[in-house]
């Protein structure tokens, strides 16, 4: 939680940050996860830990790429394109 706190102002647990550096066409950049948040999230979803971490690097790979998830309907894509790479991730 120190991290949400420090760097979103937040007080709560989030699964992943992600820190963009890019500059450019550039990707660069951090992305943290919190493997205790993604057990958690697993568990509320019903999904696996692995596909569940999975979700959350592609999100935070999202992020670098330069996609939000403020508003309403920019979550709605991410959720969508976060499921197009599982997909994929599943049939390779």
């Amino acid at each position: 939680m120190v991290m949400n706190r420090k760097y979103l102002n937040h007080d709560h647990y989030t699964d992943v940050i992600t820190f963009d550096y890019g500059e450019g066409d550039k990707i660069s950049g951090d992305v943290f996860i919190s493997v205790d948040q993604v057990r958690i999230n697993a568990e509320y979803y019903g999904t696996g830990e692995a596909d569940e971490m999975r979700r959350v690097m592609i999100h935070g790979v999202l992020h670098l790429l330069g996609y939000k998830d403020e508003q309403d309907d920019e979550k709605d894509r991410m959720r969508e394109m976060e499921n197009e790479a599982l997909n994929l991730w599943q049939k390779g």
